[in-house]
């Protein structure tokens, strides 16, 4: 618990939703928070960042979520944005940099690499009873919670 408390004081997306550093303030709910990023990928790049204090999804509750993505939305559609990622990480080695959940919208105003989010997809062949195995394992942990 102590560590939690520590986070909720060191955590620099908990002091830009209550006001102790600065930001470029887009939309503001009861439950999420939504700015300017100050080191955008492209123009407008924006993120969202639940009020609540989680540093993964999973340990997120549901309403926050459900609060985040129609601010997306909105953000998305106040840019005319045509082509433009939503992107949330977990963990380091996924690139997650701070521990508090959140979401970027970055518009991707060009095919250019210059601009906007740069992601590699390095897709494998699956064994298709890997598949299925893994399936079943899946939607029965599924059905569980």
């Amino acid at each position: 618990m102590a560590s939690v408390a520590r986070s909720l004081t060191t955590c620099i997306f908990c002091k830009i939703v209550k006001g102790e550093i600065p930001s470029f303030k887009l939309v503001e709910t009861d439950l999420s928070y939504s700015f300017l990023d100050i080191g955008p990928l492209s123009r407008g790049h924006a993120l969202i960042i639940p009020k609540d204090h989680a540093a993964k999804l999973h340990e997120l509750p549901n309403e926050y979520l459900a609060d985040a993505m129609p601010i997306a939305k909105k953000i998305a559609a106040a840019q005319g944005l045509e082509n433009y990622n939503i992107l949330q990480n977990n963990g380091r080695i996924a690139h997650q940099e701070v521990d508090h959940v959140h979401f970027h919208v970055i518009p991707k105003p060009s095919a250019s690499d210059d601009e906007g989010l740069v992601v590699g997809w390095p897709a494998k062949p699956a064994d298709k009873e890997d598949l299925k195995a893994l399936q079943q394992e899946l939607a029965s942990k599924l059905s569980k919670l």
